[in-house]
């Protein structure tokens, strides 16, 4: 018998790209590209994506504690509504 330094209880499943979108509402090649690019942590195996729900939990409230500063990890594209600083 195979000891595993870890329980079968402890095992977290990866989730596909469809079913982790699903979890952080956004959607699947969205994630995949936050993914590619490093800012969420995902598994490539061969050409499918994996993710953790924990991975994806973590990540979701360090965006969360961002977006009081006007920075959301979600979109690559510019937030305009923030406050520029002024140029004296």
């Amino acid at each position: 018998m195979i000891d595993f330094p870890h329980s079968l209880e402890s095992f977290e499943p990866f989730l596909d790209s469809e079913q982790a979108a699903a979890l952080v509402r956004i959607h699947p090649k969205t994630l995949q590209r936050l993914a590619r690019i490093g800012r969420v942590h995902g598994y490539r195996i061969g050409k499918l994506w994996r993710f953790r729900a924990s991975d994806l939990a973590s990540w979701s409230e360090e965006a969360g504690q961002m977006t009081g500063s006007c920075a959301m990890p979600v979109s690559p594209v510019p937030n305009y509504s923030c406050p520029q600083p002024s140029k004296r």
